[in-house]
């Protein structure tokens, strides 16, 4: 008796849309969406008069700019992947042959042009961050082979320089001022904590390959400390900052947020690896909740500095 042949199911050659938005991420663009609109809050001008910068913006720093550095960055961790997180669309060959470059070269091109609608400033800060998501991830800088740097470059990109664009489109393209640059980096120090809590759960693939994470660098808990530390003095800084400026009860506020996030940090620092994940899903939130508060609070010293000005 002859057997039927079987039928075999062909090798896809282009990856389905729902594992190119698994490669964007979409669960990433939150922070540098919420630092741009902390830097539209904080430059004092008419939200609703200007929702559409506000509209260009949200779209430019997520699904755009945060998309396109999420490319980038599994394109060229994808031998690290491979080890981590097999998982993922590209080492796991669901994102077949040189796709996942590709995505990542468009989704920069596009990103580009969009930023021309938002003006020369809107422009340049993209042109920055596009250079620092490609700089942290390809080679021959590659600046994530060291912790330091990596995350020092992610979190200015994610929150600082989101929160000054935001500013500046607000206001025009005019510079966005000493208040807030001051805590738009401080806040970029901060980040490069958080983005230490990413790397708790590559450790493996990272010493394997030669990527010097700060857990690589430090010890799990070494680098917890330091994480911590980060987080813990940017945003007392911050606080000291507010009650200069000022603002007693936006200040209270960023250092009530501040120490609820403590109990959850003693605890990562005595067991980092398992409670990484814990600190990123409770802590962050209050973190990022700070930034909104100082935020206002900076929209409230307009009118103050616009009356000091004034007389």
């Amino acid at each position: 008796m002859n057997t039927p042949p079987i039928a075999l199911t062909p090798a896809r050659n282009r990856p389905a849309l729902g594992t190119v938005a698994e490669l964007l991420k979409p669960i990433t663009w939150f922070p540098p969406m919420w630092a741009f609109a902390c830097g539209v809050v904080a430059s004092g001008q008419d939200i609703a008069a200007h929702w559409g910068l506000l509209l260009l913006g949200l779209v430019l720093t997520g699904p755009l700019v945060c998309a396109s550095s999420q490319a980038v960055n599994d394109w060229f961790d994808r031998h690290v992947d491979a080890i981590n997180e097999p998982h993922r669309p590209i080492p796991s060959g669901r994102m077949p042959g040189r796709w996942g470059l590709g995505i990542a070269v468009g989704w920069t091109v596009l990103s580009l042009l969009w930023a021309t609608l938002m003006g020369p400033w809107g422009f340049a800060a993209c042109g920055l961050a596009i250079a620092l998501s490609w700089a942290y991830s390809a080679p021959p800088l590659r600046l994530k082979h060291n912790g330091w740097w990596g995350n020092a470059a992610c979190g200015l990109s994610y929150e600082g320089l989101a929160w000054l664009t935001g500013t500046a489109v607000m206001l025009g393209g005019a510079w966005p001022g000493p208040h807030a640059l001051a805590l738009a980096l401080l806040y970029s120090v901060g980040a490069h904590g958080i983005m230490t809590l990413n790397d708790f759960k590559a450790i493996e693939g990272d010493q394997r390959m030669g990527i010097a994470s700060l857990p690589v660098q430090l010890g799990a808990k070494g680098a917890a400390r330091v994480a911590c530390l980060l987080m813990v003095l940017a945003q007392l800084a911050v606080v000291l900052l507010l009650a200069f400026w000022q603002l007693p009860w936006h200040a209270t506020a960023v250092l009530a947020l501040t120490l609820a996030q403590w109990p959850l940090m003693q605890k990562f620092v005595q067991h980092p690896v398992e409670r990484a994940l814990r600190v990123s899903a409770f802590g962050v939130p209050m973190f990022v909740t700070g930034m909104m508060v100082s935020a206002w609070g900076l929209r409230q010293l307009q009118p103050l500095q616009q009356l000091l000005g004034a007389t």
